[in-house]
């Protein structure tokens, strides 16, 4: 059984000022799973994580994390703006990015942020748009299908990101040709795995070739990135991963590789985003309306809008009834929203216990690739988000869209100038 971190008390004090749907963060949570993360890999004194922005590109939560040690993942231009904003700059920022615009490597040269190229044709494109750091990393494809014990996790084959190995080693020589002094590796195997064992593995691989690149090209190797994929149980059958385990892991693999080839000095970072925020944000929303047809509806004030993944993936995310906690779950429902799209649907067949118009509902799971993921289909409205700050208060980290905002890209004409908003 899934607990929130929110009780209807609570939630029905925060109504009277913040109409619902919001998304809902819990400081607390945030902060004490930053400081086991780091606990987990106190081993290695370089340790550093980047919090993937895209995940929650949120000022007021990223400066948590930034309070906390961590640095940013930044994959495009406006996340490594938000991440200068928030006075996070040079090596406090890993800039992963694919496929990218010669603006969005201007930027991360000028934030002298640590670049991780995608692909070898990226280093002179890089060249030619900015310039070449002293220090970058490249990301690495071992192709093939990942396997953790005989469990397929995912498909590094058919993946767009990274380089072969081949074209690691051709790489590190031009780099090193052009005058780049320090080297890092970067590889993502995985999404969202729940097990202890994705790290420590993914860590061995990456730890192989390292001794390999260094060996075949000399290079002077400062870092590993682990990149993402440690993941959450969304489901409430799961046990979560336990970080301290993955930690221990790791450092196993390091002192067995790394340590005899001459590389203990070599720097662990990940780049974590769903783990870090996931389970520390909830979407809070009311129940509006109901339905008897063929099925069995409860029509919520929240939609697709608001939290994609159910629409877009199927994903389950735990709902919790807020006063009905230990009323049996006897009632099967759809929870849906109200956009024009049939997948746009929170829950299918739940059992849940008998909803009643007003009653509020929060949705587990939403910390990271929540909000980030909302959009404006049917002129629907992102909804605001607020902090539960360790000492129990609410603070508004922003509002709710409003129609100007949804307007605002018209302003530079005046085909909607007589608008009343």
């Amino acid at each position: 059984m899934k607990k929130t971190f929110v009780n209807k008390q609570q939630v029905e004090d925060i109504v009277k000022t913040y109409p619902t749907p919001f998304h809902l963060y819990d400081e607390k949570g945030i902060r004490e799973n930053a400081r086991k993360l780091k606990a987990a890999f106190a081993w290695n004194k370089g340790f550093k994580e980047y919090f993937a922005v895209k995940a929650t590109p949120n000022p007021f939560l990223i400066n948590i994390l930034k309070e906390e040690g961590c640095g940013t993942d930044c994959s495009s231009y406006t996340e490594l703006m938000l991440s200068e904003a928030l006075g996070i700059t040079g090596s406090n920022i890993m800039f992963s990015s694919n496929d990218t615009p010669a603006e969005d490597f201007a930027k991360a040269r000028e934030l002298d942020a640590i670049i991780n190229l995608d692909d070898i044709t990226h280093i002179e494109f890089l060249e030619k748009a900015a310039s070449l750091p002293k220090r970058i990393c490249l990301r690495f494809n071992p192709g093939g299908v990942f396997k953790v014990s005989t469990s397929i996790m995912d498909n590094p084959g058919d993946a767009k990101y990274g380089l072969t190995k081949d074209q690691m080693i051709e790489a590190y020589k031009i780099l090193m040709s052009k005058g780049v002094e320090e080297f890092g590796i970067h590889s993502f195997l995985a999404s969202n795995t729940v097990t202890n064992e994705y790290y420590p593995l993914l860590a061995k691989i990456l730890f192989e070739l390292a001794v390999e690149l260094k060996e075949k090209t000399g290079a002077n190797i400062k870092f590993i990135n682990l990149s993402g994929g440690v993941g959450i149980p969304y489901t409430p059958d799961k046990e979560p991963n336990d970080i301290m385990a993955i930690g221990e892991g790791v450092r196993k693999a390091f002192e067995e590789v790394m340590v005899p080839a001459g590389l203990g000095d070599v720097a662990i970072f990940t780049e974590l985003g769903r783990f870090m925020l996931g389970p520390y944000g909830c979407l809070v929303t009311k129940a509006i309306h109901e339905k008897h047809t063929h099925k069995e509806y409860i029509g919520v004030d929240a939609c697709a809008v608001n939290l994609m993944r159910p629409a877009m993936y199927g994903a389950y995310h735990h709902i919790t009834v807020l006063g009905k906690e230990d009323a049996p779950c006897d009632h099967k429902y759809d929870v849906v929203g109200s956009l024009c799209e049939n997948n746009d649907k929170f829950a299918i067949d739940r059992m849940l216990p008998a909803i009643d118009k007003g009653d509020y509902l929060v949705i587990h799971d939403t910390g990271a690739h929540g909000y980030a993921m909302g959009y404006n289909y049917n002129g629907r409205l992102k909804s605001a988000e607020l902090l539960l700050q360790e000492d129990g208060s609410v603070k508004m980290i922003r509002r709710a869209e409003t129609p100007k905002d949804y307007f605002a890209t018209f302003d530079f004409c005046d085909v909607l100038k007589d608008m009343k908003y």
